[in-house]
């Protein structure tokens, strides 16, 4: 079955946005989120985890930059749309500030 990487991402005015509309709540989003984890786990191949702050490596060095990555997961699916339906309406953004799910498709590495 394909698999999927799904990125949680956030940024500051979202969180500003989420706190001005009283939507974060912080108990519900975790329930919410275990209660999703377990509808999905048949589909859940890397339950992933919360990302840290980001090093660009370039011909020009290493930098630190920032980016909208928050956290990640891989799930499996028949499609990439049956992948991001998995994350509509997700405690990511409707109980903690996140800002969307970006999912993509892990494609095989071509032959050498």
């Amino acid at each position: 079955m394909p698999k999927f990487l799904a990125i949680y991402t956030g940024t500051a005015s979202a969180t500003e946005k989420a706190q001005a509309e009283g939507r974060i709540d912080k108990a519900a989003g975790m329930k919410a989120w275990g209660e999703w984890m377990e509808t999905h786990a048949a589909s859940v191949v890397d339950s992933g985890g919360p990302l840290g702050r980001t090093k660009k490596i370039s011909p020009d060095g290493i930098a630190d930059i920032t980016n909208t990555a928050a956290a990640y997961i891989i799930v499996e699916a028949e499609s990439h749309q049956a992948a991001a339906e998995m994350f509509r309406g997700h405690a990511h953004f409707t109980k903690f500030p996140g800002e969307g799910v970006e999912v993509m498709p892990i494609l095989d590495m071509p032959e050498m």
